[in-house]
């Protein structure tokens, strides 16, 4: 079980009380939101890096290309895997094992301050 997989199961599980439905689409929701920021920010991270090496490998456009098509695909491949099975498979995993807990505000922060964190990253660039 990756962190991920934890966090899904904890977002999914606090909103299963409340929203019965729609808890399965604000996990899936938070969980690609939370790779996708994780995702900027190492990319922002990286450009300012090879900008302070003075190395051109990859104009900007193809660089925002890239990261959408890489947004897609994370949200695509969370969408596969959450839905059915293996949701089923990590209730049964979750069930059985004491569920690690996580503080909920911080959690919806998380996203937003990587997000904050790698704009200033592109403006050190």
């Amino acid at each position: 079980m990756t962190i991920f997989d934890q966090l899904f199961y904890f977002i999914f599980s606090r909103y299963k009380e409340r929203y019965k439905q729609k808890a399965n689409t604000i996990a899936l929701f938070y969980t690609s939101l939370f790779q996708i920021a994780l995702a900027f920010l190492l990319g922002c991270f990286f450009a300012a890096f090879f900008s302070q090496l003075h190395v051109d490998a990859i104009s900007s456009n193809k660089a925002w290309t890239l990261f959408v098509m890489l947004a897609l695909a994370i949200h695509f491949k969370n969408w596969i895997g959450y839905n059915g099975k293996t949701r089923k498979v990590m209730n049964a995993k979750f069930n059985r094992k004491k569920a690690p807990k996580f503080n909920l505000v911080l959690l919806f922060a998380l996203p937003f301050i990587c997000i904050a964190m790698g704009l200033l990253l592109l403006q050190a660039t």
